[in-house]
């Protein structure tokens, strides 16, 4: 689907556009790969790696410049829509500007998308979006919405919109693996909570997710993948074993667990042999055989959650990934 077509990515030069731009090129062979961002260090710096791709364009701008959007969705067949304030802290001390990127720029991708002709557009979103608890999470709740209701909003035969729903990226800039590992080696290592849990997706995994939105996507579908958890002390087993360390707090607007489908969606979630899938009731959708497709239904009180999860990642194989993957570890 995604051979010889326009790609746009918002937000492009962040963690998942710097595994997205290579693999999507690799697989796919698209026309062009638009990465549009507002950090012009970043676009330099990412252009050092891809800019000698023929196929790779990079734009200057922001979810929150409606026309600029527009002038950047020329003659685009895909959107992937990554750009967010994803920091809770800088969330919480930057309320009106969160609000302004992850709501207000959804509605303006929404309108671009539909305005310029896009096909499908992909949103990324959180598992803090699940029973949010932090603005950061109430915002990607409010922009997963908007995506799920642009369908509806788009009329017959225009732009079909979907999101995916996952976690933190393991070695993504300023998630745990990297912190641990920047800590001196007689540091103790500062746990929130030992009964801390996470869910544990790598960027490669992220980026097949939203390919398989792209293409089994009707419109208003939330794909949630089937990942591994793993709990903070067997994390910080992994990046330092034997290590000592001291019990600190959970931080402000931090959740025990990780949620990624409440009992509230549990009526319209099916569940497929490596994802599930959370079908709106708007319109009766979630009874739709087309977005249902071979779908399982689940449970009347299902919850996928960190700590009800029931795969587990072992210390030994997050240590085997990090050693694989520790040049790039906390810089993408």
């Amino acid at each position: 689907m995604l051979k010889g077509s326009t790609i746009l990515l918002t937000g492009g030069t962040g963690s998942f556009g710097s595994a997205f731009v290579p693999m999507t090129i690799e697989r796919f062979k698209p026309k062009r790969v638009i990465i549009f961002s507002r950090d012009e260090m970043k676009q330099w710096d990412m252009a050092k790696l891809y800019g000698h791709l023929p196929e790779v364009r990079f734009f200057i701008g922001d979810v929150r410049d409606r026309e600029r959007l527009y002038r950047a969705m020329d003659g685009v067949d895909y959107v992937v829509h990554a750009a967010a304030t994803k920091i809770v802290p800088t969330a919480e001390y930057n309320p009106f500007e969160c609000i302004k990127t992850n709501v207000m720029g959804a509605m303006n991708v929404i309108d671009a998308c539909i305005d310029k002709g896009v096909k499908k557009c992909v949103a990324l979103s959180t598992d803090k979006a699940s029973a949010p608890i932090n603005l950061y999470g109430a915002s990607k709740l409010a922009s997963d919405k908007l995506f799920v209701s642009g369908n509806s909003y788009s009329g017959a035969d225009k732009c079909r919109f979907s999101v995916v729903r996952y976690g933190n990226v393991m070695g993504s800039r300023g998630s745990v693996i990297p912190f641990f590992m920047s800590l001196d080696e007689d540091a103790e290592i500062p746990i929130t909570d030992p009964r801390m849990t996470r869910f544990m997706i790598s960027l490669e995994q992220g980026v097949e997710l939203v390919w398989h939105a792209l293409e089994d996507s009707i419109g208003g579908e939330i794909y949630v993948r089937k990942i591994p958890s793993m709990d903070i002390m067997q994390i910080a087993e992994a990046v330092r074993p034997g290590f000592a360390h001291n019990v600190v707090g959970i931080r402000p607007g931090e959740k025990l667990h990780e949620q990624m489908i409440g009992p509230e969606d549990a009526p319209h979630t099916y569940e497929y042999d490596d994802h599930f899938k959370i079908i709106p009731a708007i319109h009766n959708w979630s009874t739709d055989p087309a977005r249902i497709k071979d779908g399982r239904k689940v449970a009347e009180d299902f919850r996928y959650a960190s700590d009800n999860n029931p795969k587990w990642m072992p210390s030994e194989t997050l240590r085997a990934w990090i050693d694989a993957n520790r040049a790039k570890v906390g810089r993408v």
